[in-house]
C-alpha cells in the first residue's frame, strides 16, 4: 500500500512541475504515472551504478554532481516515455529540482 502512495504522490508531483515549469510538455495524468514509474525503475537500478562510477567527481563538487545525475535520468526518463517531453538540459537540471521539493513537501502533507 505505501508503494502505491509514494507512486501517486510522484505522479502528482510530476504533473505539478510539468504545470509550473515552462519548457516540460506532459500530456496528461495517464503520462505522469508512466514517468513517475519509469523514473522509479530507473532510480533503484542505474542511479547507484552512476553515483558509484562517479564517485571522483562527485566527491570533488562536493555531492553537486548528484545534480547532474538526477537531470540525465530525467532526460533518459523523457526519451523513453511518449508524452513526456523536455526542452533541453537545464529544463532538466531545474525540472529535478523543483520535482524533488514538491515531492518532500506532498510527503509531508499526506505521508
Amino acid at each position: 500500500m505505501n508503494i502505491l502512495i509514494n507512486w501517486l504522490i510522484m505522479s502528482l508531483a510530476i504533473l505539478a512541475t510539468a504545470y509550473v515549469l515552462p519548457g516540460v510538455a506532459l500530456s496528461g495524468f495517464g503520462s505522469a504515472l508512466v514517468v513517475a514509474l519509469v523514473l522509479g525503475i530507473l532510480n533503484t537500478f542505474i542511479k547507484p551504478l552512476l553515483i558509484i562510477l562517479t564517485l571522483p567527481i562527485n566527491i570533488l563538487t562536493l555531492g553537486l554532481f548528484t545534480f547532474v545525475i538526477n537531470a540525465l535520468l530525467i532526460m533518459l526518463t523523457s526519451a523513453m516515455v511518449p508524452g513526456f517531453m523536455l526542452e533541453g538540459f537545464l529544463t532538466a537540471l531545474i525540472f529535478s529540482i523543483i520535482l524533488s521539493i514538491i515531492v518532500y513537501l506532498l510527503h509531508l502533507i499526506f505521508a
